[in-house]
């Protein structure tokens, strides 16, 4: 029996939509039995469920004192940690000697002076040693945040700066595939432009050393006794960053029960983590996946940590991984499953896999389809969540059946519908994805936002009262959904959404195509506009326009055929794999590239060909250049 049966079980319920229906109407009964069930242990007891339940500024669990860390250090048994990557050998922690490193690395850190309150920084890659000094910090009340080593120093500053941080951790390189990489100068760059650092910690990776610092077989010197700091509720655990492509990333503050309450249901009920199995999802530290990754061990399950290259030496290294590691639950991004598809990979035998996880961004029909063919009984749980709740707002579970191009539905305890402009749910259609009651680990807040003003303005100015999450989505009438991309880069073409994903899922399906991306320009005027799409080609490929439209016209509408379709050298994604639809339109109506996704891009010379492209417009005048465009990089 799943863990997710054997809690409705429990409370007497006998499927899922009326486990769903409940944890939406009665949120005090169903996250009072949550705790209950998963064994949340509260230092200090609450004195209700929710204070104040209108949103923004519910109040979950008032009165009430707990750890994240301690409930994270709970497990028993043999190993909690395996560590892969291209820079050492294979690393293991068992669960006693996790805790021994997390007591040392306390101690070392309040030797530096750290405590409740004061922030320490990661710039360091998905290692033992990042996931360690965060749960130090965590057990004296200190708050978290990371960035991962691939990023500039430029975009790192613009992140830490904002939190003062007192402590930041950070290494001299890596290794990505058969690449050292040194990071000495960015590290030297970060301490230049965080003047609140009283000490850096060396971390041993990669080559070369960090001069002048505390190094981490100093920070752990000294045996201590592992111990946790009561704190409230919404006491600071952890601030995320957004991606940062529209302006400067927002500091997003989550808290410690939040966090705890909310990834014990997600990973027990969606995932169906318990002692036993084994999570490996490939994450940097700059993706929230890594902070639900280090969530595993909230439900005793042991986890797989992976630095490196995610395709080096080939695309079957994270299937291997998960073969050798008896991965239970296996997470990887819709781009990489597709990858394997287009290569025709075969995944090896994983008689322990149960779930495979994918989110990141929509995964097309056929990666669905890829996935039943070579993984006969594991259920696919796709979802879509993000940053500023740190979970998943909509996907599966072993209680749901798995739709070929959809995902199951809304998880439990998010009230989640789609509105139309007037505020009204819609069925069928698409519309922008609400969250209609307030859920545990929404946002504490934004660092540097005192009276709120932010945090409100990005979430609830549409709809008083409702979380308005950013993504167009379409529910059908049993309740599953389709995700049609990020709301602020739909297509509104005479009146009509146009969601892009749905472009996506036709145009990559043609033969000769890597990528593609969709922007439309809105007429100031009030005309339809202008609809592009700009395609990757693979190697010795040619611009098919022709087709491309016909394919577009065919299985979507009329509406769907692009004024001008164009070859780019590649298309624009951040480091977490997701399109940049909104940078590449805000670059074509002028805007300069170092302004518009500083220090994100997987890439950095990906926005290079949208920017000539946008010049050339201007000086081709009101009239643009003509319908139908070469490559764009290439001329």
């Amino acid at each position: 029996m799943s863990r997710i049966e054997a809690f409705a079980e429990s409370v007497g319920i006998g499927d899922y939509a009326a486990l769903h229906r409940w944890s939406v109407t009665d949120l005090d009964g169903f996250w009072s039995a949550v705790v209950e069930h998963l064994d949340v242990d509260f230092t200090t007891p609450p004195t209700a469920v929710l204070g104040r339940r209108e949103m923004p500024g519910a109040q979950w669990f008032p009165g009430a004192e707990l750890n994240y860390a301690a409930h994270a250090l709970r497990g028993t048994g043999g190993v909690a940690v395996v560590a892969y990557s291209q820079t050492r050998d294979v690393v293991e922690l068992t669960w006693d000697e996790l805790r021994d490193q997390v007591a040392r690395a306390r101690a070392g850190l309040a030797r530096l002076g750290v405590g409740r309150g004061d922030r320490v920084v990661a710039y360091l890659p998905n290692i033992p040693e990042t996931l360690v000094a965060f749960l130090a910090a965590a057990s004296l009340g200190a708050v978290w945040a990371s960035c991962a080593p691939e990023f500039g120093a430029r975009s790192v500053i613009d992140r830490f700066a904002q939190i003062e941080p007192t402590v930041l951790l950070a290494a001299p390189g890596y290794t990505y595939g058969a690449k050292p990489v040194d990071r000495r100068a960015e590290v030297a760059a970060l301490r230049a432009g965080l003047p609140t650092l009283r000490h850096v910690v060396a971390v041993p990776y990669g080559a070369g050393d960090l001069p002048d610092t505390t190094t981490w077989e100093e920070l752990l010197a000294e045996p201590a006794a592992l111990a946790f700091d009561p704190v409230p509720f919404d006491h600071p655990l952890y601030v995320l960053f957004s991606s940062g492509t529209t302006g400067k990333p927002k500091a997003i503050v989550h808290g410690h029960g939040g966090i705890t309450v909310e990834h014990l249901k997600n990973h027990a009920f969606s995932w169906d983590l318990g002692p036993g199995d084994r999570i490996l999802w490939f994450s940097t530290t700059a993706w929230m996946m890594w902070n639900a990754l280090a969530s595993g061990l909230l439900c005793g399950a042991s986890v797989v940590l992976v630095d490196g290259n995610p395709v080096f030496p080939d695309v079957g290294w994270q299937w291997r991984i998960a073969q050798e590691t008896g991965a239970t639950l296996m997470g990887a991004s819709p781009g990489f499953l597709m990858a394997c598809r287009a290569e025709g990979y075969v995944p090896p035998a994983l008689p322990r896999l149960r779930q495979l996880g994918a989110a990141g961004s929509p995964l097309p029909p056929e990666g669905f389809r890829w996935v039943a063919e070579h993984l006969d009984g594991v259920l696919l749980n796709v979802g879509s969540g993000g940053t500023d709740v740190c979970t998943g707002i909509v996907q599966g579970s072993p209680w749901q059946a798995c739709v070929t191009g959809e995902i199951a539905g809304p998880t439990l305890g998010v009230a989640a519908a789609a509105f139309d402009e007037d505020g009204k749910p819609v069925v069928g259609e698409l519309g922008e994805l609400v969250i209609t009651e307030p859920m545990p680990s929404m946002p504490v807040g934004f660092w540097g936002d005192p009276d709120g003003s932010r945090y409100r303005d990005a979430y609830f100015d549409v709809y008083p009262g409702v979380w308005r999450h950013g993504d167009w989505v379409r529910f059908s009438a049993t309740g599953s959904c389709v995700i049609a991309g990020r709301s602020d880069a739909t297509l509104n073409r005479g009146g009509v959404r146009l969601g892009t994903a749905e472009f996506y899922a036709v145009v990559e399906e043609l033969p000769g195509i890597v990528d593609s991306l969709v922007v439309h320009l809105e007429d100031p005027a009030g005309g339809n506009g202008e609809l592009l799409l700009f395609v990757q080609l693979a190697d010795g490929a040619e611009l098919d326009e022709a087709r491309i439209a016909r394919e577009l016209r065919t299985a979507l509408s009329p509406r769907h055929v692009p004024d001008r379709i164009t070859a780019v050298p590649l298309v624009p994604r951040n480091r977490t794999g997701k399109k940049l639809e909104l940078p590449v339109k805000r670059i074509l109506l002028g805007a300069p590239v170092d302004d518009t996704a500083r220090g994100v891009l997987a890439d950095p010379t990906s926005l290079d060909a949208f920017s000539g492209f946008a010049a050339r417009d201007r000086k081709s005048g009101p009239g643009r250049a003509s319908p139908r465009t070469g490559a764009a990089g290439a001329s």
